[in-house]
């Protein structure tokens, strides 16, 4: 059986793509790093409307619906393309607002517009929210309770990838809703949120590919390109079936959302884009660990990207629950 995308999604990937191939994204990721959040906010916009952030909002709230494909394909373009920013948190908390109605309306239509960026912590998943200095709402779930955190954060918490900015969530806030269904909205957005990490790691992995296929093409030794020895070819040869593997998984994982194949997609395509990023970093050498070089924007996110929202391990145990 094949699963191809039609001409409709296959028009809006190559949009995306050529919207962020000229949105200069290693300094909007430089500057969202250094607390600089203005490129960023100016790219989130634009993406605002295209609709991808319109894709995981119920049309009642002026969305187009929940179209998991659709967000597949974006969130791999994102992640090509490096974007920083609350961008899985946000369609997760869309997600989990779009199962609490009463609470939806003032956030909703802002977030399908892309004039709100908002992000999410659920204390069974993460300890910590991303980019909560940047946000115009922190939603935090804490065991059957919906807050919105009043203003400030906690302290700046280490990372990876320091365009990943992570902060302990602030203490009380507005209470927008409590009980089981709190439980079970925010149980469908940790999935979603795991679902959207793996395609943004796919992206990644493919841009770390794609960029090392061209460092090994025009740099030589002995008077010829690094490319063409055996042993270079057999370690891009592995990073390629890695994500090629992972690929089907995620696309797989979006038709059918089983809790089982979010967690297969996300292993899988976790480990092949740390794999890739393994492999790029041995093949341009010592010019890889330099920051001057854009390849070191992606390097740093493929480590923190396959433990976000379901490390390795818990993902392998879902699966095995399945």
């Amino acid at each position: 059986m094949r699963f191809l995308l039609d001409a409709e999604q296959a028009e809006f990937a190559r949009t995306l793509d050529r919207l962020l191939a000229s949105a200069d994204t290693p300094t909007v990721i430089r500057g969202w790093s250094s607390g600089d959040h203005g490129p960023g906010r100016a790219l989130w916009e634009r993406l605002g409307g295209t609709g991808v952030f319109a894709l995981g909002v119920p049309e009642a709230f002026d969305g187009a619906g929940f179209l998991p494909v659709e967000l597949a394909l974006s969130y791999v373009e994102l992640g090509r393309h490096g974007v920083p920013g609350p961008v899985v948190e946000t369609a997760a908390a869309a997600r989990l607002l779009g199962c609490l109605p009463d609470v939806a309306k003032e956030w909703l239509p802002r977030i399908a517009s892309g004039d709100a960026v908002v992000t999410l912590g659920v204390d069974s998943s993460s300890p910590y929210v991303l980019d909560a200095d940047s946000a115009d709402a922190v939603f935090v779930v804490s065991g059957d309770e919906l807050r919105l955190a009043s203003g400030g954060h906690g302290p700046l918490l280490p990372s990876a990838d320091p365009a990943r900015r992570l902060y302990a969530p602030a203490e009380g806030g507005t209470l927008l809703a409590r009980g089981p269904e709190v439980r079970d909205a925010a149980a469908r957005a940790v999935d979603l949120a795991s679902f959207l990490t793996a395609a943004q790691s796919l992206g990644v992995g493919l841009s770390l590919l794609h960029r090392t296929v061209e460092y090994v093409t025009q740099r030589t030794q002995f008077g010829v390109p690094i490319g063409s020895f055996q042993a270079v070819k057999h370690r891009l040869a592995d990073a390629l079936t890695g994500l090629e593997f992972a690929r089907p998984l995620v696309f797989g994982a979006a038709l059918s959302l089983a809790p089982g194949d979010i967690a297969a997609a996300k292993v899988a395509a976790g480990e092949a884009s740390y794999a890739a990023a393994r492999a790029a970093l041995q093949l341009h050498g010592a010019i890889g660990y330099t920051q001057e070089l854009d390849l070191s924007l992606w390097l740093r996110k493929a480590r923190p990207l396959r433990d976000a929202w379901g490390a390795p391990a818990a993902c392998r145990a879902r699966v095995l629950e399945g």
